[in-house]
């Protein structure tokens, strides 16, 4: 990166240099510019992609010939609160499922993959929770952060069970669809990645690829859920492009499953951790009951 933007020096002779987490902003006399680290050309395929399903709602590629950079038009953001950010964004991300939504065929093979990768996380996630509650219930005087997580360990189990279950409905229904909806997802889903100026932009295209829509759904959620309205955002979503039954109930297991709790570090930060991932087993439990399709059962 920095032997390019010695490089560029010649070619857009640059006043100010801004580094933003990956990318670097560059000011100049003849505009300004973004400067992200380039590994192949994906980003142009998925752009040209893109702009064949009448969808441009990202930042224009300023020079796209060089083998270790991309430029991207800077674009002006609006500010807004993020609130009114994220429903913005879920307009875009509706509209952009839409525009590049295809079936395809499958076999029932795909199904079984997704149904044992996700049993086994369970399991995996049920006995991590099982030998915690063993040793921790048999402390005479516990912790607060053991005290927090016993008083609440039901929750957890309760979540594990309605995967359980539904992830066994949701095979039995749908083995035997052997036509798949997918559509281009961007893969990387936050408010970061979403400008408002002149009008909206998704940027970060990098892991873009041909998928399940769930999945950019999930991401944002597992991203954000804590400082976000997600029944009012999905909602949002869900009236332009509404989701299949099966598709719903999937994103709901996914989401459902349990996080891990790590128990690094003092008894302060043990105890944040612990109240962080109860906060996220509640919220979801909320965001399930109210997209819970018509024949599943109460969590």
């Amino acid at each position: 990166m920095n032997k390019a933007l010695e490089v560029l020096k010649t070619t857009y002779k640059p006043y100010r240099y801004t580094k933003k987490k990956n990318i670097t902003i560059i000011d100049s006399t003849s505009g300004s510019y973004v400067i992200k680290e380039k590994k192949d050309n994906k980003v142009k395929e998925v752009y040209n992609y893109l702009l064949g399903r009448n969808f441009d709602y990202f930042p224009k590629l300023e020079n796209d010939l060089r083998d270790d950079i991309n430029i991207f038009e800077y674009i002006d953001e609006i500010k807004e609160p993020k609130e009114q950010k994220a429903l913005d964004m879920m307009d875009i991300v509706a509209l952009l499922h839409n525009k590049t939504t295809y079936y395809k065929e499958i076999t029932e093979d795909k199904y079984k993959e997704i149904y044992d990768n996700l049993k086994n996380n369970i399991l995996y996630t049920k006995n991590y929770y099982d030998n915690i509650y063993n040793m921790y219930i048999e402390e005479i005087y516990p912790s607060p952060s053991h005290y927090l997580l016993l008083r609440n360990i039901y929750k957890i189990f309760l979540c594990l069970d309605y995967c359980t279950n539904s992830l066994d409905d949701w095979y039995q229904s749908t083995k035997n669809d052997l036509k798949e909806r997918v559509a281009l997802i961007h893969n990387n889903l936050e408010t970061d990645h979403f400008i408002k100026g002149s009008k909206s932009y998704l940027v970060s295209w990098d892991k873009a690829k041909i998928d399940s829509p769930i999945l950019d759904l999930i991401t944002f959620y597992q991203k954000e859920y804590l400082n976000l309205d997600f029944e009012t955002l999905m909602k949002k979503y869900l009236k332009s492009y509404p989701l299949k039954d099966n598709e719903l109930t999937l994103f709901t297991i996914v989401i459902s499953i349990p996080p891990i709790i790590n128990f690094e570090g003092n008894e302060i930060t043990i105890t944040r951790t612990i109240r962080e991932k109860l906060d996220y087993i509640f919220k979801t439990e909320k965001l399930v009951l109210s997209l819970k399709p018509k024949n599943a059962e109460d969590k």
